[in-house]
């Protein structure tokens, strides 16, 4: 590397005053990263502006043309000017930065689009006469008049004409026209009574529709589920559970997936905050600690989450683009997260999602062979004809076996579980079985799966999937009750850390104390394990210490520890429960349902795959072309 001679005077640098246009493009790249970032800004003032129809135009992937048309409150001819100014909004009054109601407020986005591309705004306020006003690479042009019946039209060409090195790092027109459909679709959802149109024009013309939301009606939860119909499919609608939830200022509300409705990513996740869509760590970590102990790692739960509270209690003003917050109390939000959609995924009790059902009717059609074949259809005989038909065809009782009725499905052993036996013994007030949700138990098949009977369809349940489940939750319980055994070691062992490393190990070590782990501070940067989880056995501490601290590094929270404690207790319940291959009395397999009833989470085993799958009777009937 050439080192100057410093016997040579050098020039210094001069301090000087950009001009208005470098200002813009230079704010541009932190405004506008993308078209889909245009499209936000822009689709953001309509929201602002009260607008209640907004359509959306793009032409190759937004690198062209970008057109937003609403029906807000449009921009006085005198102010339009004034619109295309740095740092001039009419969102706030700048005495408060902290009192914000509205998504935008910095007065920054019309000012550097137009710094970067052609842009123009056609607006009208009420009875007044329609005016616009264009300004291509930061030079503006006179206010002319223009027609427009309501409303306001802001038209942005050519992006990043004027700084065309950003062209060189534009994605291919489909993956920007991604984009912008989900920017589109997340701010749909913020906002269910506004309706939404986005049209690509690439080819000219009208284009064509490639996302239609409606106005919803009804109240908020009404709406919101509908509009989540709408944009997640109809799938997440169904298995989804409704979280309303409050605490100390911060209310959340929304829709959560059941474990069993999970993805392979974390693409169904939606958050926002006021209304604002936001990707913010704290808030992820948060979900994902909800389903912590529903879902294997691989998995990813899917929700919309909405977090409202008193714009003081949250900073948005913290990324040019606005899409991560600062709550004043972090744990706090993440607190209400957890707790809600945790009591939500209790309160679902054995539920299950329909896609399971729908996955196992996949399974059982056949491939279509040939042309369309002839399909006979029958009427379907009442109860009392079906009665009658299945007692004329039953068969003779031999000698040796138990009579149809009797709930025996294969060789009489032992009951195996006490709390199970108790549970089966009927009384007065006991439901006729095919009554309850799970059923009655016809047979067992494979020695691994029952068949039970429903009102209306039938269920098949993975007897070792389920029974483990149930006992990891007694397990869990217990644990809860009694605490975690702490084992203390005979020589405290010394991990020396950084300042910074150790103050946020110690932060959490009340945290860490509950699941068995003491630590405490040795002076400097070094922290000294006093006790480990018994039920881990021999552990090596330090190395549990590093892995603690990259977690909080990353995710902001670590659960290192309570993984590997219910990580023992789901092998503990795995061994202690029923193994595949075992056969069951009818009487076993009737108190095994009724205790999947009463146990919350019951619809998935400990890695969150389903423990059981219900068969409606018209979808089986489908299946032999009944219909």
């Amino acid at each position: 590397m050439p080192v100057d001679n410093p016997n040579i005077s050098q020039p210094r640098p001069v301090i000087r005053q950009l001009d208005d246009a470098a200002i813009n493009r230079i704010a541009a790249g932190e405004v506008v990263e993308r078209p889909a970032s245009a499209v936000k800004e822009l689709v953001e003032n309509a929201i602002d502006a009260g607008a209640r129809r907004i359509e959306i135009a793009y032409g190759d992937g937004g690198k062209t043309l970008i057109r937003v048309t609403d029906d807000g409150c449009g921009i006085e001819a005198q102010a339009l000017p004034l619109a295309l100014s740095r740092h001039a909004t009419s969102k706030i009054d700048g005495s408060d930065l902290l009192d914000i109601h509205t998504f935008g407020f910095r007065g920054e986005a019309l000012p550097s689009l137009g710094a970067v591309g052609r842009l123009s705004i056609t607006s009208r306020v009420g009875r007044s006469e329609a005016a616009s006003i264009s300004v291509e690479g930061g030079e503006m042009s006179a206010i002319k008049p223009a027609a427009l019946s309501s409303g306001t039209i802001v038209e942005l060409r050519d992006l990043f004409y004027a700084t065309p090195a950003r062209l060189k790092f534009m994605r291919s027109d489909r993956a920007e026209a991604q984009a912008i459909t989900d920017v589109v679709k997340r701010l749909a959802m913020a906002e269910p009574f506004v309706s939404f149109t986005l049209r690509d024009v690439s080819g000219g013309g009208d284009g064509r529709v490639s996302f239609r939301a409606e106005a919803e009606n009804g109240d908020l939860f009404d709406a919101l589920h509908g509009r989540l119909a709408r944009i997640l499919g109809a799938e997440f609608a169904e298995n989804a559970l409704r979280i309303d939830a409050e605490r100390e200022g911060l209310r959340l509300i929304g829709y959560a997936a059941l474990p069993t409705y999970s993805r392979g990513s974390s693409v169904a996740q939606y958050l926002f905050v006021n209304g604002r869509p936001v990707k913010d760590k704290l808030l992820v970590g948060a979900l994902r600690g909800a389903y912590f102990d529903f879902l294997s790692r691989d998995r990813h739960p899917a929700a919309a989450l909405f977090i409202d509270c008193d714009p003081h209690l949250v900073d948005v003003n913290v990324h040019p683009a606005k899409s991560e917050v600062r709550f004043r109390d972090p744990g706090q939000a993440r607190g209400l997260i957890v707790s809600a959609l945790r009591h939500a995924l209790a309160e679902a009790g054995h539920r299950a999602s329909t896609t399971v059902a729908g996955a196992t009717l996949g399974a059982f059609r056949p491939e279509p062979t040939g042309g369309p074949a002839r399909i006979y259809q029958m009427d379907r005989p009442s109860l009392g004809a079906r009665s009658a038909s299945y007692a004329a065809q039953a068969p003779m009782a031999a000698p040796g076996f138990s009579d149809l009725n009797d709930t025996y499905s294969a060789r009489v052993e032992p009951v195996f579980d006490q709390d199970l036996q108790q549970a089966a013994q009927p009384n007065d007030n006991t439901p006729v079985p095919e009554a309850l949700p799970l059923g009655a138990a016809r047979a067992q098949v494979h020695e691994n799966y029952i068949i039970a009977q429903t009102q209306t369809g039938m269920v098949i349940v993975d007897q070792h999937a389920a029974h483990e489940r149930l006992v990891y939750e007694k397990l869990k319980r217990q644990m809860a009750e009694n605490g975690v055994a702490a084992q203390a070691l005979l020589i405290p062992e010394i991990v020396e850390l950084s300042e910074g490393d150790c103050a946020r190990l110690l932060a959490v070590a009340d945290e860490l104390t509950k699941f068995g782990l003491t630590l405490e501070a040795f002076g400097g940067g070094a922290v000294a394990i006093r006790e480990t989880p018994a039920i881990l056995g021999e552990v090596n501490a330090r190395s549990m210490v590093l892995d603690i601290l990259d977690e909080l590094d990353d995710q902001g929270e670590s659960m290192l520890v309570q993984a590997k404690i219910e990580a023992i207790l789901s092998r503990v319940a795995c061994h202690g429960s029923i193994r595949s291959g075992r056969w069951m009395r009818g009487e076993e397999m009737n108190a095994l349902l009724r205790e999947m009833e009463a146990t919350p989470h019951s619809g998935q085993c400990n890695h969150g795959r389903p423990t059981y799958v219900e068969l409606k009777l018209a979808d089986i009937e489908r299946l032999f072309g009944r219909t």
